[in-house]
């Protein structure tokens, strides 16, 4: 079971940290990514925490100003969004496969709800 949490309205230039709580699962055994959809738009992978740490992803569009990180001991995955712009508002899920990162949003095979961030001012 994957819960998002930290959503919410915020101006742009402004941040936000989503958390992503685990259960039910060994969690350091999962690669855990970040997934969003804006209204009208396929949905767009952000990042992946690897298992192998060397591995890991950023999307381009975010690089330098999201950075996910990840607590396996309290099963916690954060996404933490800085110089948020209008174009980041999406719904943003969390999600896992066992193993390396898929390398395509249909490789995970578990989902959270999402959390809605809106970019306004």
């Amino acid at each position: 079971l994957l819960v998002e949490s930290g959503g919410g309205l915020v101006q742009p230039g402004g941040s936000l940290r989503l958390s992503c709580a685990a259960s039910g699962f060994r969690m350091d055994y999962y690669s855990i990514g970040w997934v969003r959809q804006a209204p009208g738009k396929e949905r767009e992978e952000v990042s992946c925490l690897s298992v192998n740490a060397d591995l890991s992803y950023t999307a381009d569009v975010v690089k330098g100003r999201f950075s996910a990180i990840r607590d396996n001991a309290r099963k916690l995955v954060y996404l933490q969004m800085d110089s948020l712009k209008f174009e980041d508002t999406a719904v943003y899920y969390c999600a896992a496969t066992y193993g390396e990162c898929p390398g395509r949003i249909d490789g995970y095979p578990h989902w959270g709800q999402g959390a809605q961030v809106t970019v306004d001012p």
